[in-house]
């Protein structure tokens, strides 16, 4: 235990990841969530509260409209923070001029009826209600008052008779609703009342029932003084998640809030906030706006002008993105999601790795707790080579999917066993050796089969006893040089790792600070910088090994209530037959990858509809293929639509005054008369066809179905990632 109360949780490497610490009545550091009571920087002043879209203010008025607007439950994928709902069905909407026009013609013909009454000329029978059911004296008294009263009365009772009945002819009231009042009190920007103690969020009055009300208190003076911001009161409703659960005590919650205000439990870096924000971000739903929903007639009426955004619900089901270069698929998808997702570690809820080719603009530096430049000396942080696991057959299977997993068979049935069984008899005898796995030289001589150390390998083993392992290390030697021994291919690989510029990275020895997926447990912010430039196939080997290893430490994470997320930026060459498998078990362990390519063509044949069914959000993005469209197509499905047929068919005239008439319409109009004939029918067709997605998709736009965790889905959507 460190003097500032935090905790070098090691784990099973030198210096990884620095881990959370657990308050003194927590059991142990294995907690997953942020305990409270994690100290704070010392002399780290404050900053101002920063809500989104929102200049930071410093009576945190800012913050308290953040925390107080409205979130209506939406459809899938709508940004809620200030969303108004709009009907499924899209109103019969009459033209503009049709509406003014029939409003105006009716007041006319109102006023005609009016005038008419008026002066005489439909004779005196509207009169006669007033004459037979009201007394000769009222009408003929000498009260000139009471009898001017009278008979005006009655005249403007049948004047708003009159109106009303035009009025309803002539849609005035739709006419008052699209121009007038209410028109302008829907654009005029809506002034919200502050809520009722009772119902105000900032009041934190879960807290108040539970018994910590002087918590409930400094929080809520916080927040009015401005010292709160949007990652701080996500911070702080994980870690009272943590209590309700019973992970944290409610005691050490309140004296870490009573202690540090807006700043208790903070993330284990001291960051209470990115450096820079470039997407909106909504930390209450937990979603980042990537655009807005066009509107167009193929999208739902109820989606049409709706802010579209993505959370954990969503992207617990991964998400892939085509496009070819300069789509937006990094800029528009990429950094938005790894932004918010960086957040959401910071407040305690998610864990996030970031793969991509360095200089590929992933964020600043500042922005992640671990960075990992692999082939650039200058590098703080090494990548494990095996995931961290102590198990033989797991490394084994790990690296193996890394290194020959894009040359397995995509069929159904083909796998990479037989590369696994290999490294496992080579792997196993030599950790029980040396303590440790060997490191990529060393491998790569034990895969080529070099006598000097497989001899001493075998001597080690002979000398300790140790016949299992002789047994598999003997094994290993019979295969070496016969037909089919996939051992050559593996050296080879391996081969590629090791270069010059990988010297001083992959260590085993623990000279190094390696990063393993393993510290996915916590909240951590992880960017690995792939070396592109010259080592394009180490790199799509590093890629697939990271995967691998993702999908193998989310499946064995005892605490799953921390969101955990693979952002892929480039994923060509590593789509194989055991990545897709891993990808669709992500989601019953509250996790999630984020993958793009450039091309479909960029994943094998046999896997492209294995890949994209096992994928539950899918974006196209402006500028596919025509035959990587008709891929989406056929994933999306087909949809019932209404269509109509127009017929136009010549009108023959019978008589010579209609074949007259018939000449002057030709004459005027330049076309012989016709009848039109419409024909209703309801028909299936593609949701978006393949020609559709290849030249009907505006540059800065993309397609995107959703689907959340819970089975959900919402259809295919044009989208603005622009707006």
């Amino acid at each position: 235990m460190d003097s500032d109360g935090t905790q070098d949780a090691r784990g099973t490497h030198a210096n990884p990841v620095p881990r959370p610490a657990g308050p003194p009545d927590v059991p142990g550091p294995s907690d997953r969530a942020v305990p409270p009571g994690v100290p704070t920087v010392p002399g780290a002043p404050p900053r101002p509260a920063r809500a989104p879209g929102m200049p930071p203010l410093p009576d945190g008025s800012a913050f308290l409209a953040w925390v107080r607007a409205s979130r209506p439950e939406a459809a899938l994928g709508v940004w809620r923070f200030g969303h108004r709902p709009r009907p499924e069905e899209e109103p019969e909407q009459i033209p503009a001029r049709q509406l003014l026009s029939g409003a105006v013609i009716a007041f006319l013909v109102g006023w005609l009826i009016w005038s008419l009454l008026w002066n005489g000329y439909l004779g005196g029978w509207w009169v006669l209600p007033l004459e037979l059911f009201t007394p000769d004296s009222w009408r003929h008294s000498g009260d000139q008052v009471g009898n001017a009263f009278l008979w005006y009365g009655y005249y403007t009772l049948i004047a708003l008779v009159i109106m009303i009945g035009v009025g309803r002819l002539g849609r005035w009231g739709e006419v008052w609703r699209r121009y007038g009042l209410p028109a302008w009190q829907r654009a005029a920007p809506v002034s919200e009342r502050a809520p009722a103690p009772e119902d105000d969020p900032a009041q934190w009055n879960e807290l108040r029932a539970a018994g910590a009300g002087d918590a409930a208190e400094r929080l809520a003076v916080e927040a009015r003084a401005g010292l709160m911001r949007d990652v701080d009161h996500a911070r702080i409703a994980r870690a009272w998640q943590g209590v309700r659960s019973g992970r944290h005590s409610l005691a050490t919650f309140t004296g870490a809030v009573l202690k540090d205000g807006a700043a208790a439990c903070l993330h284990p870096s001291g960051d209470r906030d990115l450096p820079g924000r470039l997407a909106r971000h909504d930390l209450v739903t937990g979603q980042v706006r990537l655009g807005t929903t066009a509107d167009d007639p193929r999208n739902p009426y109820a989606y049409r002008g709706t802010g579209l955004a993505l959370g954990p619900d969503l992207l617990g089901t991964s998400l892939l993105a085509v496009g070819p270069p300069g789509s937006g698929k990094t800029g528009g998808v990429v950094w938005p999601l790894a932004e918010s997702l960086c957040l959401h570690a910071l407040a305690g809820r998610a864990a996030v790795v970031v793969v991509g080719a360095a200089g590929a603009g992933l964020g600043p530096v500042d922005a992640y707790d671990v960075v990992v430049r692999i082939g650039n000396p200058e590098s703080v942080y090494d990548l494990d080579l095996y995931g961290g696991t102590t198990d033989p057959d797991e490394a084994a299977a790990v690296l193996a999917e890394a290194l020959v997993g894009d040359l397995a068979d995509p069929h159904p049935g083909g796998d990479s066993r037989r590369s696994t069984t290999v490294l496992a008899q080579l792997l196993g005898p030599f950790k029980a050796v040396h303590g440790r796995f060997p490191s990529v030289p060393e491998l790569r001589q034990l895969l080529d089969g070099t006598p000097g150390p497989l001899g001493a390998l075998r001597k080690a083993l002979e000398d300790t006893g140790q016949e299992s392992l002789l047994r598999e290390l003997d094994a290993r030697e019979r295969q070496l040089g016969h037909p089919g021994d996939v051992g050559s291919v593996l050296a080879d690989r391996v081969a590629l790792l090791d270069r010059p510029a990988f010297a001083g990275f992959f260590d085993t020895s623990g000279q190094s600070r390696p990063f393993s997926l393993r510290a996915l447990d916590h909240p951590v912010r992880v960017r690995i910088d792939l070396p592109a430039r010259g080592h394009a196939d180490a790199s799509r080997i590093l890629a697939r090994l990271v995967l691998a290893q993702f999908t193998a430490s989310v499946a064995v994470r005892e605490d799953r209530s921390l969101f955990a997320c693979l952002v892929l930026d480039d994923a060509t060459g590593v789509v194989t037959p055991e990545a897709v498998r891993g990808i669709q078990r992500l989601r019953s362990g509250n996790a999630g990858a984020v993958l793009t390519l450039r091309t479909l063509d960029d994943a094998p044949r046999p896997l492209r509809s294995p890949l994209l069914g096992s994928i539950g959000c899918r974006m196209a993005l402006s500028g596919l293929t025509p035959w990587d469209g008709q891929d989406f197509a056929e994933v999306w499905g087909k949809e019932w639509t209404e269509a109509r047929d127009v017929t136009d068919r010549q009108i023959i005239a019978e008589t010579p005054a209609g074949k007259a008439l018939h000449v002057l319409r030709r004459v005027i109009t330049g076309r012989a008369p016709t009848a039109r004939a419409v024909t209703v029918r309801q028909v299936e067709r593609e949701r978006w066809s393949a020609s559709e997605l290849a030249h009907g998709v505006p540059p800065g736009h993309a397609v995107l179905s959703l689907t959340n965790v819970k089975g959900e889905h919402a259809p295919p959507l044009l989208v603005d990632l622009r707006g």
